[in-house]
């Protein structure tokens, strides 16, 4: 069974930087797909990123683009999120998640199969 595991999270302050990291433990991930997503108190569970592994291709949200970069990290087989010019509206608990196989819904929580706990960011204004 694989189980994913976000570290990271924190609180900063609007403009700061964060980087989300993402570990498999138990089994190694060898999907195709992994993404991240997050939710604010009251809120659906949206949509982030996601990582193309076969292709090498990111996949971002308009609200995250130019702020925001996935990338994979080849030894543990999963993906960081590294933010930038971060704003009070991204406060929320972000979560990593896989699946084994690429799916065109990159970007709908419910096609994902692994998922981790979730770490919070909290933008202060």
């Amino acid at each position: 069974q694989v189980q994913l595991v976000e570290s990271g999270g924190g609180l900063v302050q609007a403009g700061d930087s964060l980087t989300l990291s993402c570990a498999a433990s138990g089994r190694p991930f060898s999907g195709n797909a992994m993404g991240w997503f997050r939710q604010a108190p009251g809120e659906e569970r949206e949509f982030v990123a996601a990582f193309r592994w076969e292709l090498n291709r990111p996949y971002y949200a308009d609200s995250v683009k130019g702020r925001f970069t996935i990338s994979k990290d080849n030894a543990r087989k999963t993906v960081s999120l590294q933010m930038n010019k971060l704003r009070p509206e991204d406060t929320a608990i972000y979560y990593c998640a896989g699946r084994l196989h690429w799916t065109v819904a990159y970007y709908n929580a419910e096609q994902y199969t692994y998922w981790g706990q979730g770490t919070q960011v909290t933008v202060s204004s």
